[in-house]
């Protein structure tokens, strides 16, 4: 017979952890897609801006993959199961489909800057109500995520006004 998982000595209330896991997996959700989202952008982006974005598109995307590790992680220490497959993600995202087609710096722009901006209306919603239930680390964990959408967001938005 097989041992089960010892039960995690983390002192928050179990309906604490269960709102936590679910804004943390809707967060996770979402970010897995603005990555992806991101490397689409980066890798099909075309005009006279293309160094400067694309460099810019992959800093983005690797601020992205450090922060959906994160949320994944405080995830899994709640006792909840992170899931981050194609499948389930395509599934479950808040984002608008990203359109496959789009080639000018402009056009990504203006599409990665709508998404930016949801991810981080919906974070700062998480942040809420993760504090709201009581886990202010998550909340915190949230926090920096919502900090790094802005930054991305307002590069965005100066780049847009060129």
């Amino acid at each position: 017979m097989a041992k089960s998982a010892p039960k995690s000595r983390n002192d928050l209330q179990d309906n604490t952890k269960a709102a936590s896991i679910e804004v943390l997996q809707a967060c996770l959700t979402d970010g897995i897609d603005l990555y992806n989202t991101t490397r689409q952008a980066h890798w099909n982006v075309k005009g006279s801006n293309f160094h400067g974005l694309h460099l810019m598109f992959e800093t983005f995307y690797n601020t992205l993959a450090d922060d959906i590790d994160l949320l994944a992680e405080r995830l899994v220490q709640l006792g909840g199961t992170a899931i981050g497959a194609s499948q389930n993600v395509a599934a479950k995202t808040r984002l608008a489909p990203y359109p496959a087609e789009l080639k000018a710096g402009a056009d990504h722009v203006a599409a990665l800057m709508d998404r930016y901006a949801a991810m981080a209306k919906s974070v700062r919603e998480g942040i809420d109500d993760t504090d709201e239930a009581g886990d202010a680390d998550t909340a915190d964990i949230l926090t920096n995520v919502s900090k790094n959408l802005d930054k991305a967001l307002w590069m965005l938005e100066a780049t847009a006004t060129n």
